[in-house]
């Protein structure tokens, strides 16, 4: 695992669509790291979005665009920082489920501006030693997440994530794994790209 002077710690960023297996696959890297010596830790970084959804339907509310992503931006940024104070040992790898990567590419999904806050954070908040793409087709994603039946999100809405997340600027330097195998094999091809 590499290092840079803008990072404070090993930081590992995972992104990709609902039901790609990012949180599967970063618990077991989670574990795996730790039985090769590498103190790791997960985080999820979440934004609300399903809560704040689910409140809001609930409640007859509907919001617009820009003010419910004004609220998980906000949400997402303070989980990002908590993420990265808990990084700040220099001796341990943090595994952040999420990132501002996924708030800008839901921005994309909105059709709402990326603006300067959270670009600006991106170059401010110490580097990932690697940002891993979750690729797997919308409709394998879509099959998973009614499997789990924990929440919901439409083929649609999956397929135009999916294109968001390709379309940020930042795109070109995360490292893509086939998520649609199992969590062994997804987390057997991030330790190949950690050189583990």
């Amino acid at each position: 695992m590499a290092t840079s002077s803008r990072r404070s710690a090993r930081i590992i960023v995972l992104t990709g669509i609902d039901g790609a297996g990012k949180t599967s696959a970063g618990e077991l890297l989670t574990l795996r790291l730790s039985e090769k010596g590498y103190p790791a830790t997960f985080t999820t970084n979440p934004s609300g979005r399903r809560s704040i959804g689910t409140w809001c339907e609930r409640h007859h509310i509907h919001p617009p665009a820009v003010r419910l992503d004004a609220v998980e931006t906000v949400i997402r940024c303070l989980n990002v920082a908590i993420s990265h104070l808990r990084a700040g040992n220099r001796s341990r790898v943090v595994i952040m489920d999420r990132h501002l990567y996924c708030q800008l590419a839901l921005r994309r999904v909105r059709g709402l501006r990326r603006g300067w806050f959270l670009p600006l954070l991106l170059r401010v908040l110490p580097a990932p030693e690697a940002i891993i793409y979750f690729d797997v087709g919308a409709e394998v994603a879509y099959n998973r997440i009614k499997s789990r039946a924990s929440d919901t999100e439409s083929l649609e809405h999956l397929t135009m994530f999916d294109r968001a997340y390709r379309e940020l600027p930042d795109f070109q330097a995360f490292t893509i794994i086939d998520a649609s195998r199992s969590t062994t094999d997804a987390v057997d091809d991030m330790m190949r790209a950690l050189g583990l």
